[in-house]
């Protein structure tokens, strides 16, 4: 490729890897982006960030990360042994590194980050300082929805149904265990999920059918998180959708998620292939017009942009709907529900991260402005 066709496309930094316990999955998404953005469009800056939050900007980021990954089934090691010689560098240094290349700037970043320091609005207040457009939502409509109660309080204000549920914690679990289990017991009743307020990909979610097995689960919630939210459990349906916008969102069809075991847990999600996805979801018409608007009235109430993807159970026998999470930065591997929604909606994967990236440039002119 000539250099006068190289100084037209556009630079695109891919962000992968990160301090969150969803690195790995950052990686594999970070994969599926790089492959699928049009290279005639644009140039891929790869940035890895390491699990210690230290960037590597130069020499081969994605080997360094994978080389240092035990669950990617590679050769294990420290990620500081496994860049070599290139020095990794710390964020702040990392970011003005990217918006200070004047001889060859980054003109827009796509952060494929999961979790804490990734989609909860950290990495997004360290792009608007450095004034780099990225994908995906901003500080606010990150750090809200990345924490599932204050998520729920939120989409409570405008009517967006959810099952019962209660927040606890570390300090409680601590404290006053035997209190809080038999407040759960009584309020919530079995089963329940426990969940780490601030964590994606089913990391540290327990289904609890029995009293007994509370402490251990609000436990291994709080070993991720000093919030634990406690949600009643009901026989339903695992109904997902994908949305794409700014100002006006539009939503995908809709996909099911049929977990072998009953739950969609990490291994379901990631590991073990066993988990049917049907796309689309087999519902009626009405429904799935109703869960299309909730979910855009979901995406606009927490103030989000560029994409997310909008979780729903759906109870069987009633048709109730209750919306479950909201992800502002959700899986982008192979087998994510986010990229199949889209595929099945007529929107291929090449096209869908060629949209993300201009609605990132598009959200950066209106804030200019």
């Amino acid at each position: 490729m000539s250099d006068t066709q190289n100084a037209r496309r556009i630079r695109v930094a891919v962000l992968f890897g990160g301090q969150s316990d969803e690195h790995d999955v950052s990686i594999r998404s970070a994969q599926t982006v790089i492959d699928a953005i049009d290279k005639d469009r644009y140039e891929v800056v790869p940035i890895g960030i390491t699990r210690e939050g230290r960037w590597i900007v130069d020499g081969d980021p994605m080997a360094a990360l994978v080389q240092a990954s035990d669950e990617l089934s590679l050769q294990a090691g420290d990620g500081a042994d496994a860049v070599g010689d290139v020095e990794p560098l710390s964020p702040v240094a990392g970011a003005m590194a990217i918006a200070g290349n004047s001889q060859r700037p980054v003109e827009v970043v796509f952060p494929v980050l999961h979790g804490p320091f990734g989609e909860d609005g950290s990495i997004q207040g360290l792009f608007e300082v450095a004034g780099v457009p990225y994908v995906g939502s901003g500080v606010l409509g990150s750090a809200v929805a990345m924490d599932k109660a204050m998520t729920k309080h939120v989409l409570s204000q405008v009517g967006v149904p959810q099952l019962p549920w209660l927040l606890v914690n570390r300090s409680d679990i601590r404290d006053r265990c035997e209190q809080v289990v038999e407040h759960i017991a009584e309020t919530l009743g079995f089963p329940c999920f426990t969940k780490p307020a601030n964590l994606g990909s089913s990391v540290g979610i327990s289904r609890v059918r029995s009293r007994e097995d509370l402490t251990g689960a609000l436990n291994e919630a709080a070993y991720y998180d000093r919030r634990i939210v406690v949600e009643k459990g009901i026989d339903a349906r695992e109904i997902e959708l994908s949305v794409l916008g700014n100002d006006d969102p539009v939503a995908s069809v809709a996909g099911e998620v049929v977990p072998r075991g009953g739950f969609y847990d990490y291994n379901a999600k990631y590991i073990d292939d066993s988990t049917e996805l049907i796309v689309p979801a087999k519902l009626d018409p009405s429904l799935l017009g109703f869960l299309q608007e909730m979910a855009i009235d979901a995406f606009r109430a927490l103030d989000l942009s560029g994409l997310a993807r909008v979780d729903f159970f759906v109870e069987r026998g009633t048709d109730r709907i209750f919306l479950n999470e909201v992800n502002t930065l959700p899986g982008f591997t192979s087998i994510s529900m986010y990229p199949m929604l889209w595929e099945a909606s007529g929107v291929p994967i090449s096209e869908l991260v060629d949209r993300l990236v201009g609605l990132a440039l598009e959200r950066f002119g209106e804030r200019k402005r």
